[in-house]
């Protein structure tokens, strides 16, 4: 007999994938040119040529070398070249034994909860959140403790985090900048939090971990994303390449374990068995070798911060509400109708697919990913006006 939890899973996928597959189906009856694809968080803007040029050197290199197995935790070489990127770049005297090299922030997400959970304890997200936290965190044996941001600047909110906290939690999982909405925390809220979680402990008498999921980090529009490790030291950061990059079907990323944790080595240890036990061990090895070489790369966050421009004057002039991104690359639009997933279903009538926030942990919004070409965005125009003049 199957695993009754994991033929669910199965049998009812994201409704993002879901939707970016509907999207592909209509492209090929209709032509691409015809449908709005707002579905997922697919990059548009190329990868940077240094990553093609690393790609074709390192295929110069013997095969079985480069194609080759490295330690479970990630190439010792690359796991140095990220801990003095960390060091570099935000001050932290990173070592290269708390680097964990992963396939994406996802598998760095499903580790870190494993390793500093035990079943039965409870792991906070703040809604609207990405829908896979609620996936990682049940699998290992947990309850997802949904706790809303503060509205409307979808800011932590401290005193609903405060009541939620409990015996049995064991960390709270972050995001900024925020997938779905694009709010940065700002460093006066990161520090509330960090002083709460320090008063909690002390109450609990237990260790309370954050668990900060950073795959947006590079992407922000002047906000400042402070890191939560210096912020709040019993930290550990999910960081993938997928977006700064433009890398995400080559899942590669890591996991890092604050050094400045008391008990840093501990939940290394910790963090190596969780990814033995759920078969996260040794990272794509070219991709491994192609993050050493252009660790430094920037991301292109003119074409994105030019998408968002266009598409929120557009829907603004349409009469849309909507919270202004600080970072990221999605639009959090308020639906036309309470029912987001109705709302959702009447666009797709004008070839307009928009994630509803339904699978977010919250009602009546819709999730806009203004990560695609520019030209589709301005064709769109015409359908959302008609999708709002069904409404009115």
């Amino acid at each position: 007999m199957v695993n009754e939890r994991m033929y669910k899973l199965g049998s009812e996928p994201s409704a993002i994938r879901e939707l970016f597959a509907y999207g592909m189906a209509r492209k090929a009856e209709i032509g691409d040119e015809n449908v709005f694809d707002f579905s997922i968080g697919n990059p548009s803007v190329p990868a940077p040529d240094a990553v093609k040029q690393a790609v074709l050197d390192l295929m110069e290199e013997p095969p079985t070398e480069l194609h080759g197995y490295t330690p479970a935790s990630g190439d010792p070489r690359v796991r140095a070249t990220v801990a003095d990127h960390i060091r570099r770049c935000y001050g932290v005297d990173a070592t290269p034994g708390n680097v964990y090299l992963t396939a994406g922030a996802a598998a760095g997400l499903a580790i870190s909860i494993a390793a500093i959970s035990q079943p039965g304890d409870d792991v906070i997200v703040i809604s609207p959140y990405f829908p896979e936290y609620k996936v990682f965190i049940e699998s290992a044996g947990c309850t997802c403790v949904e706790v809303p941001a503060h509205v409307p600047d979808f800011q932590l909110d401290i005193e609903a985090l405060d009541a939620a906290i409990g015996r049995k939690t064991s960390a709270v999982i972050i995001n900024s900048p925020n997938n779905p909405v694009g709010a940065v925390y700002s460093r006066d809220n990161l520090e509330a939090l960090a002083a709460l979680l320090e008063r909690k402990e002390a109450e609990l008498g237990r260790k309370l971990y954050v668990i900060s999921d950073e795959p947006y980090r590079e992407i922000t529009y002047g906000a400042e994303v402070p890191y939560v490790p210096c912020v709040y030291p019993r930290t550990i950061v999910c960081y993938s390449y997928s977006k700064s990059l433009s890398l995400p079907g080559e899942r590669i990323g890591y996991l890092y374990v604050s050094d400045l944790m008391d008990d840093a080595s501990e939940v290394s240890a910790a963090v190596a068995g969780a990814g033995r036990a759920l078969g996260f061990i040794c990272a794509p090895a070219l991709f491994q070798r192609v993050i050493e070489r252009c660790i430094d790369e920037p991301s292109d966050v003119e074409a994105y911060a030019a998408n968002c421009t266009l598409l929120t004057e557009g829907l603004g002039a349409l009469g849309y509400e909507f919270v202004e991104p600080q970072g990221a690359f999605y639009l959090w639009v308020r639906a036309l109708e309470p029912d987001a997933q109705a709302f959702s279903d009447r666009a797709k009538a004008h070839e307009l697919l928009l994630v509803p926030s339904d699978s977010f942990g919250v009602p009546g919004w819709v999730r806009v990913s203004y990560c695609i070409p520019r030209e589709t965005i301005e064709r769109s125009m015409p359908a959302f006006k008609q999708l709002m003049e069904e409404y009115r």
